[in-house]
């Protein structure tokens, strides 16, 4: 985007408090919310460390749920809220990566709470007001200015137990939200800026984190950087085909929600290059890379990420059905969403080839 192009503007209201040890800061930051029962939501395995935050809270804790699910299902939805209103809570501490804060989103939806996000990922869903909920296998996603984090505390501590395998794929989900931004139909000069920044963080800290020890530490505080800059694209710019194909086979396979993003991203940018060619060059001037595609899928394998969506449990049978799904609903998309172009891209998605070269005016 050129700054003489016309666009709109409008900031997101956020309270960021980033730093290493920050999480001490939550009772405080509860506090400025003017809540005194805040519930604590995390997955079954994240349980230890919303204990920690529990133990922070003292006597302004209401209780703990650990019933956070991938792709957020309706059921999982209704319980957290009937269990928020049991505890008579006025706030939710969501601590944990996208599942547990699309969990405080989806309670915010139907309800006047306000939401702590501490993020432990790189996901970027807590500074976007973008919810997903799954029902009957589809997931269905919307835009609600009320399931903000009203605060966010970025605590790189809190990522330094982060399995290598998930930081990576949640590094390049994260990298997905930029690049998608870089052409989004409702873009400006400002995201444009923030999703390069953010790409360039990102993909520098995801290179870092196998190094010496003394490097590890500021490789993480860069990644969760990142992760704030490229969230915060997502949250005011629309997306388009990745997104779109990526909450298809989510709400529709149950398949993992980073890893998918981490194979389909390089292949979802081949296709929209001819599109838009100042976009990808942006991306791969961002990633100090040739061709925006080929160092999206060059950077994956270095990082050791899966490159198909067979090894995420996808059948070949199932390309079909996901195409048919993503075509169902009309989206807008740089280039014109064609069924024989898509259902190419989610076959070499499957099978872990590189991403092929449209031609232009495709």
């Amino acid at each position: 985007m050129s700054l003489s192009s016309s666009f709109v503007y409008t900031a997101q209201p956020a309270r960021v408090v980033f730093g290493r040890g920050r999480l001490v800061d939550l009772p405080a930051e509860v506090q400025a919310l003017g809540a005194r029962r805040a519930l604590v939501l995390c997955t079954p395995e994240q349980r230890e460390i919303a204990e920690r935050a529990a133990a922070l809270l003292g006597d302004r804790c209401a209780g703990i749920h650990a019933g956070a699910r991938m792709h957020v299902p309706i059921e999982t939805a209704r319980q957290a809220a009937a269990e928020a209103s049991r505890l008579q809570a006025d706030c939710a501490v969501a601590i944990g990566g996208g599942s547990t804060i699309g969990l405080g989103k989806a309670i915010a939806l139907e309800s006047p709470l306000p939401i702590l996000a501490v993020p432990t990922t790189y996901a970027g869903s807590e500074m976007t007001p973008i919810y997903g909920i799954t029902a009957d296998g589809v997931k269905r996603t919307g835009r609600e200015p009320r399931v903000l984090p009203r605060t966010v505390i970025y605590d790189p501590d809190l990522s330094d137990g982060l399995p290598y395998a998930m930081s990576v794929t949640s590094g390049i989900n994260a990298i997905a939200h930029a690049a998608e931004g870089l052409y989004a139909r409702d873009g400006n000069p400002v995201m444009a800026l923030m999703a390069e920044q953010g790409l360039r963080s990102m993909a520098a800290g995801l290179r870092g984190l196998d190094r010496a020890a003394e490097d590890t530490d500021a490789s993480r505080a860069l990644c969760l950087e990142g992760a704030w800059l490229c969230g915060t694209v997502l949250g005011h710019v629309g997306m388009a085909l990745h997104h779109k194909l990526c909450h298809t086979l989510g709400g529709t396979l149950d398949l993992p929600h980073a890893q998918t993003h981490t194979v389909v991203l390089a292949h979802a940018l081949a296709y929209n290059a001819p599109a838009v060619p100042q976009a990808m060059a942006r991306i791969a001037h961002a990633l100090d890379c040739g061709d925006a595609a080929a160092g999206i899928h060059a950077l994956a394998g270095e990082l050791g990420a899966p490159l198909s969506l067979r090894e995420l449990g996808m059948h070949e049978a199932d390309i079909e059905r996901v195409l048919s799904v993503a075509l169902a609903n009309p989206y807008w998309n740089p280039r014109p969403i064609e069924a024989d172009g898509i259902r190419q891209l989610l076959r070499d998605a499957w099978a872990g080839r590189p991403p092929r070269r449209a031609q232009a005016g495709a």
